[in-house]
């Protein structure tokens, strides 16, 4: 089996310095890829708040870099504990449903408190924001390795050759990496398994048109976008040997 070379999506990250976490805007994609810096609270809010990121685990690994770049950039407070948790609970206040928002600024908070964020000096507050910064790369790396682990198993279920129809979109903009029910197709691609793969547009808000497309182009796999209506008739003809849907 050869290994090909993916294109895989930056979606979030540090910036070099660590003071400003850098995301794709995905609100203008396709047509537009440009990356923002956020670097103050409202920006923060604004991006999760308005789907600049979007995708449970995107969110959740994005709002746990911005409680470390808060905390870097404020240094050495009177309150350090204070002001994270005031900082954690305006971020979680931009989608209150988002589950894995509210438990990425939790873990953030109770790593700091566990570490003695309540009584920590001037010294002890400079480890605290390496200690942050650890903990919200560890955040990512876990989902990494979560989404290479679905994405294994995935593989293991279709055959080289085979007709993958998806529905919405679970790739690696809203998780990281290989991401969820894209996974399998992406992993197939970089170990030259050959995928054929007919994409939902999503109604109403044409994820799979916006995003799943996109996502699978970039990374050089045979896709082809569909209106919802034709997926039926793609089955009915015996070009689809599986179904990936992203919740």
């Amino acid at each position: 089996m050869s290994i090909r070379s993916v294109t895989h999506i930056d979606n979030v990250r540090l910036r070099e310095n660590g003071l400003a976490v850098v995301i794709l805007d995905q609100s203008l994609l396709p047509n537009e890829t440009k990356y923002l810096e956020l670097e103050k609270p409202d920006e923060m809010f604004e991006a999760i708040q308005k789907l600049r990121v979007r995708g449970a685990p995107a969110i959740g690994i994005c709002a746990a870099y911005c409680l470390y770049v808060l905390a870097a950039r404020r240094g050495v407070c009177d309150d350090f504990a204070g002001n994270l948790a005031k900082d954690g609970e305006y971020l979680k206040s931009s989608r209150p449903t988002a589950v894995n928002l509210a438990w990425a600024v939790d873990r953030m908070i109770e790593t700091a408190r566990a570490e003695g964020s309540e009584t920590a000096d001037a010294e002890a507050q400079q480890w605290l924001i390496v200690r942050l910064k650890d903990e919200a790369i560890r955040i990512h790396e876990e989902d990494m390795d979560m989404c290479r682990k679905i994405s294994e198993y995935g593989l293991s279920l279709i055959k080289d050759g085979d007709g993958v129809l998806t529905h919405c979109n679970a790739g690696p903009l809203a998780t990281s990496r290989y991401g969820t029910a894209l996974g399998p197709i992406l992993l197939g691609q970089e170990n030259g398994v050959k995928i054929k793969v007919f994409a939902d547009e999503t109604r109403p808000l044409l994820q799979g048109a916006r995003l799943t497309a996109y996502e699978l182009e970039m990374a050089g796999v045979d896709v082809t976008l569909i209106c919802d209506n034709m997926a039926s008739s793609v089955m009915k003809k015996g070009w689809i040997q599986a179904c990936f849907v992203g919740c």
